[in-house]
């Protein structure tokens, strides 16, 4: 929130013993395995973390031979697919992709698996921007246009997300809050079918990831009014920040991870980690990104969990002084 000794061995046997050890650490780590990973993503096809998702499977796959399978579980704001894992085997055979509402479920106390109980951390992949967009038709030219219309037509707009539960809607609320606005929210299934609410005229106005929306911005079909970063965009350098606006001063970015089921080896959680950095580093994963919008992560392990246990309690608070209650 503001939304990875050297020791001199004096005996040449004991050198020679502990080489051999490692070596036969890293073939038990890598026997244990599986030969198939699922990643189990908890929303719709086409949002931003399934194109991250769909990514780095592909390289995993390219790069170890592993069978990757991207399976899509929405539903319940994310907490049916993440419940899925929480009671998976801990073996590696079965991953999460983890996005904010990840987090904003545990602060609001939605769901029956948490990130500290339920799950150990493997990577954190990459963090983009949370952006609200009209049409491009629509007679709102800035955000000033739409919190003045807001307030002379109370709940008759409305600004929606893919939620809820989520970072996008935890910013709309602030936004609400803030500006002391009656908006009407829908939580649609994913950021993609908000979107298409809001091409077909039903929605006013969406919040909503960057990967998902890249194509609109650039076929000029939608029109971006702010941006929830810390700092304006360079893909968008017209676009003030929220705090820039002087609404409120919220910042936050939306994230997107893997984690493992609890109890899964540690081996085979040290391997998650090589596979996923392997993928990082390929030309294929940094070029996409590029073309996404997205910034890459290389927060890992313990630093994973120390950003995941930091996210927790920044919705936390978020949640408390804008009053937001889980539904």
């Amino acid at each position: 929130m503001n939304l990875r000794k050297v020791t001199v061995v004096a005996c040449l046997g004991a050198s020679i013993l502990g080489a051999a050890l490692a070596a036969l650490g890293t073939q038990t780590a890598w026997s244990q395995a599986p030969k198939t990973i699922k990643i189990i993503v908890p929303f719709s096809p086409g949002n931003g973390p399934d194109l991250v998702a769909r990514v780095f499977g592909q390289q995993i796959g390219e790069i170890n031979g592993t069978t990757v399978v991207i399976e899509n579980r929405a539903g319940g704001g994310t907490v049916m697919g993440t419940d899925q894992v929480a009671r998976s085997t801990p073996d590696g055979g079965t991953l999460l992709l983890a996005a904010p509402a990840f987090v904003v479920n545990d602060a609001l106390k939605r769901a029956k698996s948490t990130p500290v109980n339920e799950f150990v951390p493997v990577c954190l992949l990459a963090i983009t921007p949370m952006i609200l967009v009209v049409r491009s038709d629509s007679p709102y030219m800035t955000f000033d246009d739409l919190i003045k219309a807001a307030r002379a037509k109370p709940d008759e707009l409305q600004m929606v997300s893919g939620g809820p539960a989520t970072s996008l809607h935890m910013a709309i609320e602030v936004i609400k809050h803030a500006a002391n606005v009656k908006m009407t929210y829908v939580p649609y299934g994913g950021t993609a079918p908000a979107i298409g609410a809001l091409m077909g005229g039903h929605v006013t106005a969406v919040m909503s990831d960057y990967p998902t929306i890249v194509s609109q911005l650039q076929a000029k079909t939608i029109r971006p009014l702010v941006s929830v970063s810390e700092k304006r965009l360079e893909l968008l350098p017209d676009v003030p920040t929220l705090a820039e606006t002087g609404l409120v001063k919220y910042d936050a970015d939306i994230f997107y991870g893997i984690v493992a089921p609890a109890k899964t080896p540690p081996a085979v959680v040290t391997q998650m980690i090589d596979m996923f950095k392997a993928a990082a580093k390929t030309p294929e994963v940094k070029t996409r990104f590029e073309t996404l919008g997205l910034f890459p992560s290389d927060k890992c392990g313990a630093e994973w969990g120390a950003y995941i246990n930091k996210q927790v309690e920044g919705y936390a608070k978020v949640a408390r002084d804008a009053n937001i209650k889980a539904e």
